[in-house]
């Protein structure tokens, strides 16, 4: 590699650093440590380490020992592995001191996880960051060898994304009338726009969140896995779009690509969502009580950012709200969060904590055609799972307390439900 244009790719990426406006964020990184941070594209990984740059600057470390390469700059296209040591060496020209090492969407460089290993095991900082879950799989972590913490990293959530947008959300806020004018308005735009940070920049969102997701689709999906039929991975996932809300079974998403027209194989279709999951675009979400093969097999499928699903629908308030909120709770929840359907009790729950025996319906409204399901399913759970402790309908405005058969059930707002569960992340 020609070391004169690595330090030009340093040097302009320095730039970059010094010039770049960092809003706070839920995540820390400690400076001591090395990171894998993973998560969606333009999530806001690169800017957490920009981030860290700013703040060892701060504290006195020159520029000169900060070696911070995107490798998806096109300066660095013919890069391979036996390039790597051309970083040390460029490290050590710049500076007889240590460097603090970040590589930018590394996952490119085949066998990166190789000469990460070198920088942890000499002692020095590093930094990653990648798009790709596989960055995660168990036989890079091996390689790795436990010498790298990990950061999963997601667009804003609801408080972060007020944060960006300067709309308070303190005591005052929340039970002001112009304050919660205010934080219904900004809940309005989020949940149809979603949290990509850097959106809120442009006119159009959805123009940004367009290009978001045919990166994500054609890059880091179709590209990097040699997928033979675009076409039919892009119909896949419009096809899951529409399935958001209901169990969608490898055999029900297969059946409605050969209905119109594509004759993908089932392990074909197998591979593509498997594919879609590690590049961070969707998530499942798996039922509390089926049998191990119906938990594996017929999961919910959700969309990691309310932007992207929002590309799909034309129906589409209840479904996105919906979709908001599983993406909050499995922030919040991680791989505790679970949805509830039981043909033995009937009983048909749209998400459900075990392990802290919460139990939340979504309902646009509490309107009397969905008062029946909402609250009564929310009931049968009570009565048959001594665990359930917690019951909560999640609404796009409706606020209160409903006693019913004995069983409290809170109404809440999505904001102040995705607030409270922030909060509860914060503390």
């Amino acid at each position: 590699m020609n070391k004169e244009i690595l330090k030009t790719v340093i040097f302009d990426q320095h730039e970059v650093i010094r010039n770049v406006n960092i809003i706070a964020r839920r995540y820390s990184l400690d400076p001591n440590a090395n990171y894998v941070v993973t998560g969606l594209r333009r999530a806001g990984k690169s800017t957490l380490l920009y981030g860290v740059v700013q703040d060892l600057v701060a504290r006195g470390v020159a520029w000169n020992r900060i070696i911070y390469i995107n490798f998806e700059d096109e300066r660095l296209a013919e890069f391979s592995l036996a390039d790597f040591n051309d970083i040390l060496l460029v490290q050590g020209e710049l500076s007889g001191e240590g460097g603090f090492f970040f590589l930018d969407e590394i996952q490119n460089i085949e066998g990166w996880e190789k000469f990460a290993r070198r920088l942890a095991d000499s002692g020095k900082h590093a930094f990653i960051t990648g798009s790709n879950a596989k960055m995660l799989s168990g036989q890079i972590e091996t390689t790795l060898g436990g010498r790298y913490l990990t950061k999963y990293v997601t667009p804003y959530r609801f408080d972060e994304y007020l944060d960006a947008l300067g709309t308070s959300r303190d005591e005052s806020a929340l039970y002001s009338t112009a304050g919660r004018g205010a934080l219904n308005a900004a809940f309005e735009s989020f949940y149809t726009t979603g949290g990509f940070p850097e959106s809120l920049r442009y006119a159009s969102p959805r123009e940004y969140v367009e290009s978001v997701y045919q990166k994500v689709l054609l890059g880091d999906i179709v590209a990097r896995n040699g997928v033979r039929n675009p076409e039919a991975m892009r119909v896949l996932m419009k096809k899951i779009a529409e399935t958001v809300h209901n169990e969608a079974s490898y055999t029900m998403l297969h059946g409605m690509l050969k209905s119109v027209g594509y004759k993908l194989s089932k392990d074909s279709v197998i591979d593509y969502i498997t594919m879609a999951q590690e590049a961070y675009l969707i998530f499942p979400v798996r039922n509390a009580v089926a049998k191990f093969v119906e938990r594996e097999g017929n999961p919910k499928y959700y969309f990691s950012d309310n932007g992207l699903l929002n590309l799909f629908l034309a129906k589409k308030e209840p479904v996105l709200l919906e979709n908001e909120i599983a993406v909050a709770m499995r922030d919040a929840c991680g791989d505790g969060l679970r949805y509830l359907k039981s043909s033995k009790n009937g009983i048909d729950i749209d998400f459900y904590v075990p392990e802290e025996g919460l139990a939340v319906q979504v309902s646009y409204s509490i309107s009397e055609s969905a008062s029946p399901r909402e609250f009564g399913n929310l009931i049968k759970l009570a009565k048959v799972d001594e665990n359930a402790r917690r019951f909560v309908i999640v609404t796009k405005e409706e606020e209160g307390i409903v006693e019913k058969d004995d069983v409290s059930i809170e109404i809440l707002p999505a904001w102040k439900f995705l607030l409270e569960l922030a909060a509860r992340e914060d503390s």
